[in-house]
């Protein structure tokens, strides 16, 4: 039985994902892991209530085939750059690490355009130490995304990432700054299960026009 294991799946992205992993046959159950109920229902799809600050407490649970990793916050809602990195680095190196404990074999992760751990941007900095951190897990198969500003309809008000996507468009209408294009949620849902579908082992990293090309089965 394959199963597939993910993280964020209320997010923009993660539902577009949830969606597809549930309408599609690849991977027989779904586990998602929530901190309240998602009030989604199928018949391939476990939930798993959990606190993200304990992870103790789930990592037995945190058991597949594969890991999507696609959870995230802002600063405006997480309150200060501490809570904001606990969110994006922590909750995802914990699950990671218990991933890879527990033996699962593919980590697929949204990180960030730009991402390094040498930047001065607290935001690209923290998604570059978690992209280094997760390296060091030692996955067989690694794949990271690292896309820009995320096109979608989000539960929540984003005020000024809206006035970033409808800038980026604007200014990419002129052909600059190709590589802060946004990118739609759909998109990054397709390329996450296309690059968890790749048999080859050791570690990936698409970005740019490669991840609309790995969406459509263009993996490079």
């Amino acid at each position: 039985m394959t199963t597939a294991l993910v993280i964020g799946a209320t997010g923009l992205v993660g539902r577009a994902l949830v969606d597809r992993l549930l309408a599609g046959s690849r991977y027989d159950e779904v586990h998602i892991f929530v901190r309240r109920p998602s009030l989604r229902r199928h018949a391939r799809l476990v939930e798993h209530i959990v606190d993200f600050d304990r992870p103790a407490q789930h990592a037995p649970l945190v058991r597949g085939d594969v890991l999507f990793s696609t959870l995230g916050t802002t600063i405006r809602q997480a309150g200060s750059q501490a809570a904001q990195y606990r969110v994006d680095h922590g909750y995802q190196f914990d699950f990671a690490k218990a991933a890879a404990s527990n033996g699962v074999p593919c980590l697929v992760l949204v990180s960030a355009v730009g991402a390094t751990p040498r930047s001065r941007v607290f935001y690209s900095r923290m998604k570059g130490e978690l992209e280094r951190d997760v390296q060091a897990l030692g996955f067989p198969r690694l794949r990271i995304l690292r896309p820009s500003f995320l096109d979608g309809q989000r539960p929540g008000s984003r005020p000024m990432e809206r006035l970033g996507i409808a800038a980026t468009h604007a200014i990419n209408a002129l052909g600059l700054l190709r590589r802060w294009r946004p990118i739609p949620a759909d998109t990054v849902a397709e390329a996450m299960l296309e690059a968890a579908a790749l048999p080859q082992d050791g570690a990936r990293i698409w970005e740019f026009d490669a991840l609309f090309d790995l969406a459509e089965g263009r993996p490079g």
